[in-house]
C-alpha cells in the first residue's frame, strides 16, 4: 500500500507541540531506516515552503540543510495530481480543498494518507490515519541528528 503524507506530517517535525512533534519526527525515521518510501504531492511540498518561507533568513538557513540532506537520503516520492484526483476530490466536499486532493490521491490510488490533522483522520470513511503518539523520541542516523537539531530554530 503507498503511504502518502501531507504537509502536517512533514512540518510536524518541527511543531511547537512536543507530541505531535515526536510522533512525525518518529514516523520519518522508521521509514528512513526501513527504507520505506513515502509520497506527497506537489502542492503539500509547496505548503511546507510557505510555511519556512515566513520565517527571517537565519531560520530558514538553519532548517534548509536538514530538509535537503532528508530528502536526499530519505525516499520521498513528490507527485502531481492528475485528472481523476481532481475529479474525485470534488466528491469530498466535506473536507477542505486541498485537504480533498491529497485524501483523493490516496484514495484513487489504493493508499492511505498519514497526517497530523485530526480534523482529517477522524472521518473513517476516508483512507487516512493519524500518527500514532510515541513516548520515546528516536534519533535520525549520523549527521543527519545534528542537522535536525539546527533546524528545530523554526518551530511552527
Amino acid at each position: 500500500m503507498i503511504e502518502y503524507i501531507d504537509a502536517s506530517v512533514f512540518m510536524g517535525m518541527h511543531a511547537k507541540d512536543e507530541q505531535t512533534r515526536v510522533a512525525c519526527k518518529n514516523y520519518m525515521i522508521d521509514h528512513l531506516a526501513n527504507a520505506k518510501s513515502v509520497t506527497i504531492c506537489l502542492e503539500q511540498v509547496g505548503k511546507c515552503d510557505a510555511i519556512v518561507w515566513r520565517y527571517d533568513r537565519t531560520t530558514q538557513d538553519a532548517y534548509y540543510p536538514f530538509m535537503d540532506n532528508l530528502h536526499t537520503v530519505m525516499d520521498i516520492r513528490r507527485i502531481g495530481y492528475e485528472r481523476p484526483d481532481l475529479e474525485k476530490a470534488l466528491t469530498l466536499g466535506e473536507l477542505p480543498t486541498t485537504d480533498a486532493l491529497a485524501v483523493a490521491m490516496a484514495m484513487n490510488n489504493n493508499g492511505v494518507l498519514y497526517t497530523a490533522k485530526s480534523e482529517i483522520s477522524s472521518q473513517s470513511k476516508f483512507p487516512v490515519k493519524h500518527l500514532p503518539t510515541s513516548t520515546k523520541e528516536l534519533s535520525f542516523p549520523g549527521n543527519l541528528e545534528s542537522l535536525y537539531q539546527q533546524s528545530l530554530a523554526l518551530r511552527c
